[in-house]
Order: structure tokens, then C-alpha cells, then sequence
């Protein structure tokens, strides 16, 4: 059974050509455009694991963050981020931009398994 990502990502390129790329590699992919989006979507959806974007102009950022610490512990979180540095701390696995496809799978992969 395939595993359900909620991608979570503002700029339109992204999101749509990454939701295309992940459903080559058989994942279901949900896609939200900002935070709000994404709840609705976790609200409705059995999801596996979150990937999204850290700075979007709707619920993103450190509130978006301390949302998923707070309400969906128990997710799996990959964020992607082309504004975060290395020494501000997240306590997720970051993916900074820019990205190779691959190497995100490989993280979210590892995320997953880590998990398990």
C-alpha cells in the first residue's frame, strides 16, 4: 500500500512538479498551498508524513512548526526550507533549498523507516 504524504508548499512549480515526482516514486501525495490547507487535508486524510516548506505567507513558519509539535506529534515531518540556516534550530528533519527530488525521497525514506 502506497504511503501518504501531505506536501505542504506555496510556490506552485514546486508543489506541482514535486507531487508529480513523488507519485512516480508510488507515493499518494495530498498537496496544500499553506498551513491552513494542510489541516484541512489532516483533518480529512490518513497521512503518513508531512513535507512542507518552513516560510509561507498562510500559517507558516514558527507558528506552523509549533502547530505540528503540538497537534500532530505523532506525524512524521520533513521540512524543506530555502530561508532556515543550519544553526536555527527545528526539531524536524530540514531539507534545504535547493533540492535534489532524490535526495528528498532518500530523507523522507529515512524519515519513515526511523519511525517504524
Amino acid at each position: 500500500m502506497a504511503r501518504t504524504i501531505l506536501l505542504v508548499e506555496d510556490e506552485d512549480a514546486i508543489r506541482l512538479t514535486l507531487r508529480d515526482y513523488l507519485e512516480r516514486q508510488d507515493y499518494q501525495v495530498l498537496v496544500a498551498s499553506d498551513g491552513v490547507g494542510a489541516i484541512k487535508h489532516l483533518l480529512d486524510n490518513d497521512v503518513d508524513i508531512v513535507v512542507t516548506d518552513y516560510r509561507m505567507d498562510v500559517f507558516g513558519g514558527d507558528y506552523w512548526i509549533r502547530f505540528l509539535q503540538k497537534y500532530c506529534a505523532d506525524l512524521a515531518v520533513v521540512i524543506t526550507s530555502g530561508f532556515l540556516r543550519p544553526e536555527i534550530p527545528i526539531p524536524y528533519e530540514v531539507m534545504y533549498k535547493p533540492y535534489d527530488y532524490a535526495e528528498l525521497v532518500e530523507m523522507i525514506e529515512k524519515v519513515l523507516a526511523d519511525r517504524e
